[in-house]
């Protein structure tokens, strides 16, 4: 009895740690379904923000942010920050930004797990009106 109770808990904090959005995504384009980068989405202070870690391209590896304000103006994409101060609620992750280096445009954002904890959706909005992106879990690089 101990032991099958034992074996549902592993189980249980398992599959609790495979659900998590914590880690590296492929980001895929909505409008052409070309894979662009790959972002890994990590916690700092109690908040969830995720970066630009590679960019698949190799025609742009080396792409500045043309299209940035501020501080960010003309820096490197890869290494770019582009998911700021999110929270979790319930099975999503929202209150935070996204930012699109290549139109240059900041969006509110939700993120949230489909039924396959493989694939993530990133929504942006502006006002009610949003788009939706399904990134792929990167397993092994």
């Amino acid at each position: 009895m101990i032991k099958h109770f034992l074996i549902l808990v592993f189980l249980v904090s398992f599959s609790g740690q495979a659900q998590d959005i914590f880690g590296q995504w492929k980001t895929i384009d909505d409008q052409t379904g070309e894979a662009k980068s790959i972002v890994e989405i990590y916690k700092r202070d109690g908040k969830v923000f995720g970066k630009i870690v590679s960019i698949l391209n190799p025609e742009v590896k080396d792409a500045l942010c043309l299209k940035c304000e501020g501080e960010d103006k003309n820096k490197p994409v890869l290494g770019f920050e582009l998911i700021k101060n999110m929270t979790k609620e319930g099975r999503y992750y929202k209150n935070g930004t996204i930012f699109d280096p290549e139109h240059g445009k900041k969006y509110k954002c939700r993120l949230m797990l489909t039924e396959n904890p493989d694939i993530l959706q990133v929504r942006g909005y502006i006002a009610f009106l949003y788009a939706s992106q399904y990134w792929q879990r990167v397993k092994e690089r």
